[in-house]
This record gives C-alpha cells, sequence and structure tokens, in this order.
C-alpha cells in the first residue's frame, strides 16, 4: 500500500446548513456559517465528526443541520481560533485553507449533542459575541 492509499488519507468535514452536492467547493469570500456578516477568507474543516456536529448545529439559517465530507484543494493549517485559543495541540482537529474544500460526501446518519448542551453552548457563543469577541477570523 502507497502512503496516497485513500485508507490512510485524514478525512476531513465540514458543518453547515448549506445545501450543497457532491462536487461544489466551498470557498472563501463567504459570510461566515455564524451569522456575523462577516465575508470570510478563510474556509474551515475537522478532522472530526463531533467538531463538524457543533459546526452544523450552530450555524445561523434555517436549513436543515448538514455535515459534508470535504477534500482540501489546497494547503489547510491549524485553526488558530480553537487550537491556540481553547484547545492547544489541536484535539478538535480544526483546520482553515484559502483553497476550496471539494465536498466528495454527506453523512447523513448522525446524532446531535443533547438540548441542554446545545443551549449551554449558543448561550456561551452568545455571551462571547456580545463582549465583541471574535468568534471566526
Amino acid at each position: 500500500m502507497s502512503a496516497t492509499d485513500s485508507r490512510f488519507r485524514q478525512q476531513f468535514f465540514h458543518g453547515t446548513r448549506a445545501d450543497l452536492q457532491h462536487g461544489d467547493l466551498i470557498a472563501a469570500g463567504y459570510a461566515s456559517n455564524y451569522g456575523e456578516g462577516k465575508i470570510l477568507s478563510w474556509v474551515y474543516c475537522t478532522g472530526t465528526l463531533d467538531a463538524a456536529i457543533w459546526g452544523a448545529e450552530l450555524a445561523a439559517g434555517s436549513g436543515q443541520e448538514r455535515i459534508y465530507v470535504v477534500e482540501p484543494t489546497g494547503p489547510v493549517v491549524d485553526d488558530p481560533n480553537l487550537t491556540d485559543k481553547k484547545f492547544p495541540g489541536n484535539p478538535t482537529l480544526s483546520y482553515r485553507s484559502r483553497d476550496p474544500l471539494r465536498v466528495v460526501g454527506e453523512v447523513t446518519k448522525w446524532q446531535g449533542h443533547p438540548p441542554e448542551q446545545l443551549e449551554k453552548m449558543k448561550a456561551n457563543v452568545n455571551r462571547s459575541r456580545a463582549e465583541g469577541a471574535e468568534i471566526i477570523d
């Protein structure tokens, strides 16, 4: 087996409420998933399903929560919003890229977080936003 064998590559996920199709690109230059209205210069992905679930659950809008399997089209780097500020060492496997992410699949069966845990997280995000914290760079 070679090092490029797909069974040995990192799997990446992207949680959102956007309705995307296989082959679509998730690109920088659009508003944040989190309702800030800020145009992002990065796209975000994670190597853990749990972090992608949080992304889908916390995304702004009324669309269906979705988890996509994505492949980067360029280099990815650690997401400093999490790896530098909250979780040193990147245990959430959170990344960002200036290059698009290509949708290669969708995780259709997953379980969200318990309602009380989700409400607590939403309250924390809203409190941080009210205090002027940048949620996404």
